[in-house]
């Protein structure tokens, strides 16, 4: 089997001290790809540097937490990066109305404007939304995006049904193996169109509650994708095996990736 992890933090502290020992245990897993996720633009920067070093995929954005501090140089330099051959996506953008370490209005603001790269770059989008639903949606639909991603979904029936209506990808994460905060995700889950569902650890969070043993410091990892996908076929009713196949073939249809790891046609950019 061959897993495809669309997110994953690797330019994260958590795995300063042992990164190439982490994706080579993803590998021996059988995760065969990995999307690093950016999350500002100094992120964004490492996780090319990742992803050139470990032959992985990467994204390039801000996430909402930080769209106070975006400014006029953060487009371009967004745009300079998502130039790079390893950039499959724009994001992690969205909104974020949990936390709120950033203003709402920054957060709206740097969402579209990101969004709208993404539009210009022919490069989907790798969304971020935490309790800022039906705002997403309602930003998505208007600027007609027809290719993203609802990144870690933990929402409930009628954000997922939004989101479909939109035609985009649902990320699952361990999530769903959390049986005080997921449990409603085994039920939602089996309403994602199997074309549409895409896997991801969203490491160093979001570890398998259920996971045995639990890793030193609970520190996720791609390793454990496997689990996740254990998890997500059994509430499917599926083999393991099929939905891994599918759910590899989706992420390389996301991104647009040959099966070869490089980029298709689709991922190009336009034509000024």
């Amino acid at each position: 089997m061959r897993f495809f992890d669309i997110g994953a933090n690797l330019s994260h502290s958590a795995f300063s001290q042992d990164l190439p020992q982490t994706i080579e245990r993803a590998r021996e897993a059988g995760v065969a790809r990995i999307v690093v996720t950016g999350t500002t633009v100094d992120e964004s920067m490492a996780a090319i540097r990742i992803a050139e070093e470990f032959g992985l995929q990467a994204t390039a954005g801000v996430h909402p937490h930080h769209a106070r501090d975006c400014g006029p140089q953060t487009i371009p330099a967004l745009r300079s990066l998502a130039a790079h051959p390893r950039i499959v996506a724009i994001g992690e953008c969205g909104l974020d109305f949990n936390r709120n370490y950033s203003p709402h209005p920054d957060q709206e603001r740097w969402f579209v404007a990101q969004l709208e790269l993404g539009l210009s770059l022919n490069k989907p989008l790798f969304l971020h939304s935490r309790d800022a639903h039906p705002r997403v949606h309602e930003i998505l639909k208007h600027h007609q995006v027809k290719r993203a991603v609802a990144h870690c979904f933990t929402g409930e029936r009628d954000e997922l049904r939004a989101y479909l209506e939109l035609d985009l990808y649902v990320g699952i994460t361990g999530w769903i193996c959390d049986e005080r905060r997921g449990r409603h995700l085994l039920d939602l889950v089996k309403e994602i169109p199997r074309e549409r569902l895409v896997l991801e650890t969203d490491a160093p969070y979001l570890t398998p509650r259920d996971l045995r043993p639990q890793p030193r410091a609970r520190r996720n990892e791609p390793a454990f994708l496997p689990h996740i996908a254990r998890t997500v076929a059994r509430a499917l009713g599926r083999p393991v095996e099929e939905l891994a196949a599918d759910t590899t073939r989706n992420a390389a249809r996301l991104f647009g990736l040959h099966e070869s790891g490089t980029a298709s046609s689709a991922q190009r950019p336009l034509a000024a």
